[in-house]
């Protein structure tokens, strides 16, 4: 039973639920994060001019929690194509400052702008010969006057209710530092296959792989020649290591005619009568879909489920067979860690 007041009850059926609040905060932050591409201006194009003129590195900094999302902006820059490091203000005023070079550019983040560890660093980047980007919500502040650049997010409604938390204002920062990163990528024709070289591990790594690395080639290669029985070619793919419920035909140059699966192999057993000593090039699918060694993994795979098919030929220039890639091959990938 209730051990509640009455007017206890009052004030608790009065207050919003959890429900309501999540959104409430959820709501707010969106409506800052759609407010910024209103102040997006000469600033952020100057911005951008200055990351990609950067010879060095681009230095993220901020206190506590712009130093968080400072962390974040920098570690997209460095995944995107552009040189970054994180440095924490205080400890770059204990000896880290070696850190900035005169060549770098210095991201500096504070929301009022004031923040005493942020003043104390800029004249000291600035005497080494960094420029400075500012990343604020006041470009009237010691760090706005102080910067090459302000990137001013203006002033922002914080969630939390008491107006204290970095909510909402660090949420902005965090769009506006991807928004650069993001364009900056576009501008240097940042390109797929560089995403990857920095991308070498964990699933996304493996998807982004080029497919000379997974493929099954050599010995696991399943190889018979144009005119070849079917039943030989069925003895083919079932000593291939692997199994891989495929052969590739090929003419006497070396070069890919077709393509005999399981697929095709059950659609000859339907007939109720099986021709083994017919060629396999009866039977065969030709024209088949295929994929060169060095395209991703990635596309390979959308090829597959595009087509809705199991296994492609991995061919070179000259179309002659270099791999074969299942569909197998990929889930083992992606399941991989």
């Amino acid at each position: 039973m209730s051990t509640l007041r009455p007017k206890e009850r009052e004030e608790l059926a009065a207050e919003p639920s959890r429900r309501e609040l999540a959104a409430e905060v959820i709501r707010l932050e969106a409506r800052t994060i759609a407010r910024l591409e209103e102040r997006l201006g000469p600033s952020f194009d100057d911005a951008v001019e200055r990351v990609l003129g950067c010879e060095g590195m681009v230095v993220v900094t901020g206190m506590g929690k712009a130093g968080l999302i400072g962390a974040k902006i920098s570690a997209t820059l460095a995944s995107t194509g552009t040189p970054s490091l994180s440095l924490h203000p205080s400890e770059a005023l204990h000896g880290d400052l070696g850190r900035i070079r005169k060549n770098d550019v210095l991201i500096a983040i504070s929301n009022s702008g004031e923040t005493a560890e942020i003043k104390a660093l800029i004249p000291a980047a600035r005497k080494i010969g960094a420029g400075v980007i500012a990343l604020t919500g006041n470009g009237t502040s010691t760090l706005g006057r102080l910067s090459d650049c302000v990137l001013d997010i203006g002033r922002v409604d914080e969630a939390c209710p008491m107006g204290l938390a970095p909510t909402a204002s660090t949420s902005a920062m965090l769009a506006l530092g991807d928004a650069l990163a993001i364009v900056v990528q576009g501008e240097r024709g940042f390109s797929r296959e560089e995403y990857a070289l920095y991308h070498p591990a964990g699933a996304l790594g493996r998807r982004l792989m080029k497919v000379h690395e997974i493929m099954r080639q050599g010995d696991e290669l399943p190889l018979v020649q144009s005119g070849t029985a079917l039943v030989k070619t069925l003895e083919t793919m079932t000593r291939t290591p692997g199994r891989p419920g495929a052969a590739l035909v090929v003419d006497g140059d070396g070069k890919l005619v077709g393509i005999f699966t399981d697929g095709d192999l059950r659609r000859v057993l339907q007939t109720g009568e099986v021709p083994r000593g017919h060629p396999v090039d009866e039977f065969m699918g030709r024209d088949p879909k295929s994929i060169g060694p060095d395209q991703l993994v990635d596309e390979a795979e959308h090829v597959l489920r595009e087509f809705k098919i199991d296994q492609i030929p991995v061919l070179d220039l000259d179309r002659r067979p270099v791999g074969l890639l299942d569909i197998q091959d990929i889930l083992d990938v992606s399941a991989g860690g």
